[in-house]
Parts: C-alpha cells; structure tokens; sequence
C-alpha cells in the first residue's frame, strides 16, 4: 500500500463512533488524522493512542465546531501537521425521540447549528486550504448524513432528519460548485448502525428492533461506514463527486 506523506485529515466528532473508526482507518493510510472532539477529551485520547501504538499521527483538538472561532483555530492546528487533503464532516447530534409537535424552537435550533452549520463553516475552511484557484492542491471532503434524510424519521426526529436533508443539499451545491477547482465533495447516509447515538435518543436496543425490517437483516457497524468514507476519500473515487452513497442494509 503506498502511503500518503504529510498530507493531513480533519475529522470532526472523531472522539466515538463512526468518527472514530473513519480516523483509525485514515491514519493507516497513511494520513496525519486531527481528532476533534467536544468534551470527551478522554474518548478523544484514547483514539489517539490507539492511532500512535500502531505508528500514524494524529492529534486530538477540542473545538465547537458550530462555533466560526472554534473551527478557525481547529484548522489552524491542523496545519501544523501538513496539507490539508481530506474533510470529513462527521460531527452531530440528535434528541430524544419524539413527535414533531413537541420539538422546541430551541432544539430544532440546536440540531441545525450542530448538524449544519458546522458542516458549512468546517467546508469554507477546508476550501481556503484546498482549492487549486486559491494556491492548495485540491482534496476532498466527505459529509456524515444519514439514512434518515429519505425517511422524515417520523415520530422520532423529524428535526434530525431535516438536518440531514441540509447536509445532502449541501453536499450536492458543494459538489458543483468546487468540481473545477480539485475538490470532490461527496456524503454517505448511514443507517441503523451500532452507535450509542440511539441512546442519545432514548432507545439503547433501537438497531434490534428495526434490523428486521432491513433486507439484510442486520445492523451495520461503524467499521463499515468508515470503509466507505475512505473510499470517497482516496484517490479509488477519483470520478465520483455530488453523490450520496447509502450504507443502511438496503433502507
């Protein structure tokens, strides 16, 4: 395998979960992997240890990334490591399962912010750094959507899933908007995978419940929605930009 040297890979909410897997995966190809995390500094760190026993480089930065502040100072370490070269805009969240009809103006607020906004303001640094018309060498940028833009998630998420749905758009306007200009910029949409994102929703076993509906009847893991992060990454996709690639079971 030939490894990228000094080329350097932000992933945001990399403390946990599908992050975490997608800045593992990362690093041993060779990329200087930024962890990014909000408060779990411990999380955080084990990640990087993990990433270090096995000899790849990263850091961990503790950032807002719903924050413009915040997201000026995380790329301002990440170059520190290198060239900017890859994106990964996984950072989100979601509340407890309920209707629409009692979703605070508050929360749905804050699931934008978080879901969105970040992916829009971790975008605009990214490109500063990246775009052949500004002086970079070109890169990617691969955002964390979910299955749940298709289905609405309806009296679950409704605000989660609209999030989602801002991020496909965003994928796709970015896409078009940057193709000439060495960037490709391309979304996954997980579903029902092994996370502890459920419980955050208020139904730790959700996976079990609905697995059956999936014609593969099964969760997925993390691992796997990393391999097709990557994927989308690296250099293998090289003609795939503006698309949604669904990793849910057949959802």
């Amino acid at each position: 395998m030939t490894k990228i040297m000094n080329k350097v890979a932000v992933v945001t909410g990399s403390s946990r979960g599908i992050g975490a897997a997608t800045a593992k995966m990362l690093a041993v190809e060779g990329y200087a992997v930024v962890i990014n995390y909000l408060t779990n500094k411990e999380a955080a760190t084990s990640v990087q240890r993990d990433i270090e026993n096995k000899g790849g480089r990263c850091m961990i930065v503790q950032a807002d990334v719903a924050s413009e502040n915040d997201v000026t100072c995380l790329f301002q370490r990440a170059d520190e490591m290198g060239t900017l070269a890859v994106l990964v805009n996984n950072a989100g969240i979601l509340d407890k399962q309920t209707r629409l009809t009692d979703i605070s103006a508050e929360r749905f607020q804050r699931i934008m912010q978080t879901n969105v906004l970040s992916c829009f303001l971790c975008t605009k640094e990214a490109v500063k750094r990246m775009s052949t018309k500004q002086g970079g060498q070109g890169g990617t940028i691969v955002n964390v959507s979910s299955a749940a833009a298709k289905t609405g998630a309806p009296n679950e998420y409704v605000d989660y899933a609209a999030s989602k749905g801002a991020m496909d758009s965003l994928t796709r306007g970015a896409a078009l908007e940057l193709a000439d200009e060495g960037i490709r910029v391309n979304a996954v949409r997980p579903g029902l995978i092994e996370t502890d994102m459920h419980r955050l929703g208020g139904e730790p076993d959700r996976v079990n419940r609905l697995k059956g509906v999936l014609p593969l009847k099964r969760g997925g893991t993390t691992e796997e929605v990393a391999e097709g992060i990557v994927w989308l990454a690296s250099e293998k996709s090289a003609f795939v930009t503006g698309s949604l690639l669904d990793i849910a079971g057949g959802l």
